[in-house]
């Protein structure tokens, strides 16, 4: 089996990181950058971090803010006229998910004008060319967007969200600067750490799981379970540690895919508008646990990086409860509710699950599954 592995062309990692955006607009040529934030990064200050380097350096720039958390065809096609009206050359992306995924989809639409029914872009469109160059400064260490070649868009008169999956649109530098992710409140790092670890597990146990992405997986995993809880706490320690974990399981999944947890929770996070992160934080345990007669050994290599002690020595059976009730621990410790009372309505199970079934995470997932095997895990968290 031949795998393809795509990632960024340059990557920074470590605080200070994003002191090199200048140095790298100027070695590519790139004259006019557009600034992709969300309004309440603007707001507290965070996007001013990146601008103010700019502005030093007597970079011009415009500002385009209207993203929401769950972006939209709406914000993409704003987003695009933005662009178009700045003539920018570029698209400097700040923020989590929500910012970068906006920007990859503008970017690929400007570049393949052909694309511009943003509904067109769904699954593996066949663009022609690369996006408009995307510089990334993540400031959650969750989406990983800044390193993956997938991006997620919000219909919201459909009530649906829609995965995109194109090597055209990865940004070409990633800076990924722990110091970006100080002023995230501990609800959202929690959040996006849980989605993180997902990123890595539901990476690790898919189909199309090779020997390179298990390398980046499992020491996402390691890293991210022995950091989230002080990333919380916002110890520096922790958040240099998730910015890494979370890079490292986005270098991995963007490559091999994902699975029915992620398809389940861009279900709820569409219809409900609830945090990514907190969706698959919530579906992971369960999510588990239906996956394990499938993954063979593997939740043994999960639970031990982990830090379950004596996890090598386990039966497969036991080492599989041992990585789902440490999974359950670490979800417990950050502030994660257990389940989906109070949020999902039993009405909308059956159009979540058709929708978690046609998603472009579900193929991935290591145990075929029908919709009402979704409706039947939906109900499990009712």
């Amino acid at each position: 089996m031949v795998t393809r592995i795509i990632l960024n062309e340059t990557s920074y990692h470590g605080a200070g990181a994003v002191k090199s955006i200048v140095a790298e607009l100027a070695a590519r040529g790139l004259k006019k950058p557009i600034v992709f934030s969300d309004p309440d990064l603007v707001k507290f200050g965070v996007t001013k971090k990146v601008t103010d380097i700019l502005a030093k350096a007597k970079v011009k720039f415009d500002l385009y803010s209207d993203i929401k958390p769950n972006p939209t065809i709406e914000n993409v096609k704003n987003g695009v006229k933005a662009a178009k009206k700045a003539k920018a050359d570029c698209i400097v992306a700040i923020g989590g998910g929500s910012s970068m995924d906006t920007a990859k989809a503008v970017g690929i639409i400007i570049a393949n004008p052909k694309f511009a029914d943003v509904r067109s872009l769904e699954g593996v469109a066949p663009t022609k060319k690369p996006s408009l160059p995307i510089l990334a400064v993540p400031t959650t260490a969750g989406t990983a967007a800044e390193v993956t070649i997938n991006y997620v868009i919000t219909d919201v008169e459909k009530k649906r969200k829609f995965v995109c999956v194109d090597p055209h649109d990865i940004p070409v530098v990633a800076f990924v600067d722990p110091e970006m992710m100080s002023t995230m409140p501990k609800g959202l790092t929690a959040f996006t750490g849980m989605d993180a670890l997902t990123h890595a597990i539901e990476g690790y146990i898919t189909k199309a799981a090779c020997p390179m992405t298990d390398m980046m997986h499992l020491e996402a995993i390691r890293l991210i379970s022995a950091n989230l809880r002080d990333a919380v706490a916002n110890k520096p320690s922790g958040r240099e540690g998730m910015a890494l974990g979370q890079y490292i399981a986005g270098m991995g999944f963007s490559n091999v895919g994902l699975g029915i947890d992620h398809s389940m929770a861009h279900g709820l996070s569409a219809l409900y508008n609830m945090p990514h992160g907190m969706a698959c934080a919530i579906l992971l345990p369960t999510a588990m646990k239906f996956n394990a007669p499938k993954t063979g050994k593997r939740y043994v290599a999960i639970a031990t990086a982990m830090g379950v002690k004596g996890a090598d020595k386990m039966s497969i059976g036991k080492a599989r409860k041992a990585a789902i009730a440490a999974v359950e621990k670490l979800s417990q410790d950050v502030g994660i509710p257990a389940n989906l009372k109070g949020v999902l309505k039993k009405e909308d199970i059956p159009f979540l699950a058709k929708s978690a079934y046609a998603d472009a995470c579900r193929p991935g997932n290591p145990r075929d599954c029908t919709v009402k095997d979704i409706e039947r895990l939906y109900r499990a968290l009712a």
